[in-house]
């Protein structure tokens, strides 16, 4: 055998350089490639599917992050089917005379609603005057009955017709009875009235209504307990307004109000509505309820939320994907291409116009595509989130104005990230002054037993930055295993866990072959007092228990960051770009030594969008990045020396870190096997 893998190189300025070239940048810009949505056609079409298909259950869930252009699709999507109105209804309810607190509606064509509501507004107060006059009533109502009747015998509601005459029948037993005093408090004064509560008449295009604040009044309607008379007292809910059309609900929102989700199921599955009057009836302790007839109309229900909220309606809801039968996906990256690339530029151009922003010039562009790519941390995609730029462009515009700038160029756009980092960097200046006097007890050069420098981000709102955290090992002879003192105290999360856990499984696989493992390593973060989870530091984590049971000293000068696997290989992580620059400005306030680097996986090199200051750091040798495939070549980074090799019988060579790690764990089986005995 041979050694085991060759001494990692730093990556070269050229390798950890990513710019955008502006001849491409010009080149792309004048083909004005402008479309309204960006780097989603799944997305699209899904959207166009959906919308489109009539049959009960293709609601659809449109997910994905938001600032990603999901409301701006549906709008976009909605809007080219709105022409078509011939399923509009006007929705008008009347008096139920068997069961007055139950409405019934009325489904009538466009334009019908409001010249019906008309006409009972005047039969109502033409029966009122019959009322008062007492004279030949039961005639005369049924014959403006008759008229009413005839005027509308092509409309829906001739059953109602026929209990208006059966009420009307019932009253004029009693009606001599009533003075007229009491005929005009009496329901008589209102009954016969109509309430049109959604009215078409002049409706041009299918309604689109985007329920933002979804609450039961608000998507349901609301009773106005004001009202003697039922039907009256019915006020339309975003659902009603939107029969015959699309609703647009935030997922997030409805599902945060309790029983709201259960109610519109209710609604979609069977069209049942009940609803409470706010004020109570005199003498009563609540209010009661109303249970209006519910139309059978057309509506498309569209929920907007993330992922998260997707997984969690299928996975904890059955009826969920009966009546959301689709989804459509909205990415947050597109991939990097000329397409991608004029698309973008068109796109900020445009609202930079719109929005009477100052002209941007080809550099704003690369800094802008740069920081696209920065957001979601890969060489090979941008953003599809274009609200982010957007608010980029804003400031980039504020401070052009401020320096008296006629354009906004690419060094406005590093202005605003110099000056985001300068007005969230509080929490990071305090810890590397910590640092830098001594209150956080950490090594930036020389080289310890058991101790090693791990990477975090810290997110503080909006704002993340990278910080060293120190990560230390002891180990002595036990069966304890590895002990996560994190656990222990009750600041270790489930994937930190885990982690820490795949640790044995390697010390089993690469070095207690023939014997059992009895060790015992307790493993901590140092002056860390928050909760830790993520498998990032996993790699750290094993440098430091294998530099504490070999007794290997480990350079500080080099900080750590990366995932690992059983079998001993680097996985990438997130925050690569934070983590690395949070290292070099802790190691530039304490001075840099021209020694120090990071290690990180090979993987996450595709990741790396650095700040200029680290890439001139690189180009001047004064800090490294080290890409590494394995713990072995992290190992030799750290300890400067060999991996060597396993003989012919399956033991470790002598001199070389992995003998005297597997030397020391036998030695330790030994100790307990002794005291056992």
């Amino acid at each position: 055998m041979t050694e085991t893998s060759a001494r990692v190189k730093p990556l070269s300025f050229e390798e950890a350089s990513f710019d955008f070239d502006l001849t491409t940048i010009q080149a792309c810009r004048a083909k004005g490639n402008r479309q309204r949505i960006v780097g989603q056609p799944r997305a699209l079409r899904t959207l166009e599917l959906a919308l489109s298909l009539h049959k009960s259950g293709f609601n659809l869930y449109v997910s994905g992050d938001s600032g990603s252009g999901r409301h701006e699709a549906v709008r976009h999507c909605v809007q080219d089917l709105r022409a078509d109105i011939s399923t509009l209804r006007d929705i008008v309810y009347v008096c139920n005379f068997p069961q007055p607190d139950s409405p019934k509606v009325l489904i009538l064509p466009q334009g019908e609603g409001e010249r019906f509501s008309d006409a009972s507004e005047l039969f109502n107060q033409e029966i009122l005057n019959l009322a008062i006059a007492k004279e030949q009533f039961l005639e005369k109502a049924l014959a403006l009955v008759d008229g009413l009747e005839a005027d509308f015998s092509q409309s829906a509601g001739h059953e109602h017709f026929t209990h208006l005459r059966a009420d009307l029948k019932r009253m004029a037993k009693h009606i001599r009875y009533l003075d007229e005093q009491a005929l005009r408090s009496d329901s008589i004064a209102t009954k016969y009235r109509a309430n049109l509560i959604v009215n078409h008449a002049r409706t041009t295009e299918k309604p689109l209504i985007i329920e933002n604040h979804p609450s039961f009044t608000n998507l349901f309607g609301s009773v106005d307990s004001r009202e003697k008379v039922p039907h009256l007292s019915l006020h339309a809910g975003s659902l009603l307004e939107a029969s015959g059309g699309y609703i647009v609900i935030d997922a997030e929102e409805l599902l945060s109000q309790n029983g709201l989700w259960d109610a519109l199921k209710r609604h979609l599955d069977a069209n049942t509505l009940v609803l409470e009057s706010k004020i109570p009836s005199k003498g009563e302790l609540k209010g009661s309820f109303i249970r209006p007839q519910v139309p059978a109309l057309p509506l498309k229900v569209i929920l907007i939320g993330s992922e998260e909220t997707y997984d969690t309606l299928t996975e904890g809801d059955e009826r969920f994907l009966t009546l959301f039968k689709l989804n459509a996906q909205f990415d947050y990256s597109m991939s990097l291409d000329e397409t991608s690339i004029e698309q973008s530029i068109a796109t900020l151009e445009s609202y930079a116009q719109e929005n009477g922003l100052l002209p941007l010039d080809d550099s704003a562009f690369c800094q802008l595509l740069r920081y696209s790519c920065w957001f979601v941390e890969s060489r090979t995609q941008l953003s599809t989130q274009f609200s982010i730029l957007y608010d980029l462009l804003e400031e980039a515009n504020w401070w052009a104005k401020k320096q008296g700038q006629a354009k906004i160029d690419s060094q406005m756009i590093l202005t605003v990230n110099e000056e985001r980092s300068y007005a969230s960097g509080i929490s990071e200046s305090k810890i590397n002054e910590e640092i830098l006097n001594g209150e956080m007890l950490i090594s930036l050069s020389g080289s310890k037993v058991g101790v090693v420098n791990g990477l975090a981000v810290m997110d503080r709102g909006s704002a993340s930055f990278g910080t060293p955290t120190v990560i230390t090992c002891t180990v002595a002879p036990g069966n304890e295993g590895i002990v996560n003192i994190e656990h222990e105290a009750g600041l270790s999360g489930e994937i930190h866990d885990k982690g820490l856990l795949i640790l044995e499984g390697y010390l089993r696989k690469h070095y207690a072959r023939t014997f059992p493992l009895s060790i015992y390593a307790g493993i901590a973060f140092e002056q860390s007092y928050a909760e830790v989870d993520g498998d990032s530091a996993s790699s750290s984590e094993l440098y430091a228990l294998l530099s504490a049971i070999g007794e290997l000293p480990v350079r500080q000068d080099i900080a750590v960051t990366g995932s690992v696997n059983q079998m001993g290989l680097i996985q990438p992580v997130g925050g690569i770009n934070e983590k690395i620059e949070g290292f070099f400005r802790t190691c530039r306030t304490t001075g840099l030594t021209g020694q120090q680097g990071v290690i990180i996986p090979i993987q996450n090199v595709r990741n790396l969008i650095l700040s200029y200051e680290v890439l001139e750091a690189i180009r001047e040798k004064q800090f490294f990045i080290y890409p590494i495939r394995t713990i072995e070549e992290g190992m030799q980074l750290l300890t400067g020396r060999n991996a060597g090799v396993r003989n012919a019988k399956g033991n470790w060579s002598a001199g070389n870190f992995n003998f005297d790690i597997e030397d020391r764990l036998r030695k330790m089986y030994q100790a307990v096997s002794a005291n056992r005995g």
